[in-house]
């Protein structure tokens, strides 16, 4: 077990470590200074998940003080999402589900991948439970893959997914 655990740490930072030096402006990197949604906003692979957050107005609630977890989709998680579901959840109408699908996404505290156990729950802000799963040295949240982990925000801690996760 510790070498499995020790095995997903070095992976992690081996996958953030790359995806920090990939561009010079990557907000992978520390940034002490930044917010959850500025941090977001700076990264061009977040920016469907900036967006939803606009249409939920959950701008303010995400700049607060936290702290949180966000474990935040990437563009091309939500195009894994069948057609025509992003353009449903921003529509007015649809706010509530979007927040439903967004607060899902969001665990108060800060939960490092260090703290991460195989078979853990967590409780989000929406209000059910995320479970975590840790096999072949990756870490899994509900079916979504942890694919960098650690991104540090003056306000929590983000983790990039590569699957939007859907409250039951």
């Amino acid at each position: 077990m510790i070498k499995l655990l020790s095995t997903f740490v070095m992976a992690l930072l081996v996958s953030v470590t790359v995806l920090a030096n990939d561009e010079v402006d990557n907000p992978l990197k520390k940034n002490a200074d930044m917010d959850i949604v500025d941090l977001a906003a700076s990264t061009d692979f977040l920016s469907t998940l900036v967006a939803a957050v606009k249409a939920g107005d959950l701008v303010d609630v995400l700049k607060g003080d936290g702290p949180f977890t966000v474990f935040a989709p990437t563009n091309e998680a939500f195009a894994k999402l069948p057609a025509g579901t992003v353009e449903e959840l921003l529509k007015p109408e649809n706010k509530a589900k979007l927040i439903e699908v967004l607060t899902y996404h969001v665990v108060p505290g800060v939960i490092k991948s260090t703290d991460l156990k195989d078979g853990q729950k967590a409780k989000t802000v929406q209000g059910q439970e995320i479970t975590v799963s840790l096999k072949d040295g990756k870490a899994m949240i509900n079916n979504a893959t942890v694919t960098a982990a650690d991104i540090e925000a003056t306000n929590g801690i983000v983790h990039v997914i590569d699957t939007v996760i859907l409250p039951q």
